[in-house]
């Protein structure tokens, strides 16, 4: 995959060091096909000192998307003197006040340390998706069918207790139904990074938003999963990080992806 240059816009397929408010600035308006980041949330995650300015991001993510783009955007609360912050449903619904849709609340399960705070065990982070109209791309991830060749029932029961039939009984169920929105991904790795997201969910995202040779953007790339995934699956990326750090973590891994994925 060769590295281009849009009009306006900084250069494709490379992780580019630097403050994202500073780096978005130079993309061209309506250019970004899709978005998947990781921001760093609460005091959750130490960032190397770094601050974080979420308006002045999402402005920019509002400009740069296409119209029918999709931001997906992970995050989660901390829980400080025994509440959560609430920022993520904040930060959700300044998404929707700048013009976004909330387009879907989807739900990464994963482990997390044990909690002795009078509460129950923490397991999920959340991965809202913001579409700027409606999505131009879904290609849904799709799990067999547990009741594969099984006959659709003909009848159910409604809200206020009455039988009703059923549009499409008695044909036979889908072998493969779309996935949930509540993703299970066990796969955790550090790549030298305090916070990073499974593969496998990077790729998952990245085919049901995008298609191939779309342009991918991460504004805040961390350890590179989003730009690696994207590259596999045969994307353009722009990957901006404003630690020197985690940007040579992300161009290494670029650079030891195997050649015969491309």
């Amino acid at each position: 995959m060769k590295t281009e240059t849009l009009p306006i816009a900084l250069p494709l397929n490379q992780i580019i060091h630097g403050d994202c408010l500073e780096l978005m600035p130079q993309i061209a308006d309506k250019s970004i096909d899709m978005v998947l980041t990781s921001p760093p949330y609460d005091n959750l995650r130490e960032y190397n000192g770094y601050t974080f300015n979420f308006e002045g991001i999402a402005k920019q993510l509002y400009r740069v998307v296409k119209d029918g783009g999709v931001v997906v955007w992970v995050v989660n609360d901390a829980t400080i003197k025994g509440s959560e912050t609430g920022t993520s449903f904040r930060q959700a619904l300044y998404f929707k006040e700048i013009g976004f849709n909330l387009h879907d609340t989807m739900i990464y399960e994963t482990s997390k340390p044990p909690m002795n705070d009078k509460r129950y065990q923490a397991c999920f982070e959340y991965m809202f998706v913001f579409s700027k109209g409606s999505p131009s791309v879904f290609n849904p991830i799709k799990v067999k069918s547990l009741n594969s060749g099984k006959k659709v029932s003909g009848t159910y029961y409604n809200k206020d207790g009455t039988m009703k039939n059923r549009s499409g009984a008695n044909r036979p169920v889908d072998a493969y139904r779309i996935k949930d929105s509540i993703w299970r991904i066990v796969e955790r790795q550090s790549n030298g990074h305090p916070a990073t997201f499974p593969n496998q969910l990077a790729l998952d995202h990245i085919i049901s938003w995008s298609n191939e040779n779309d342009i991918v953007l991460d504004p805040m790339c961390g350890s590179g999963t989003t730009c690696v995934a994207a590259k596999e699956l045969n994307r353009n990326f722009i990957g901006l990080e404003i630690s020197q750090e985690y940007v040579e973590i992300s161009r290494e891994r670029i650079k030891n992806m195997p050649e015969k994925l491309f």
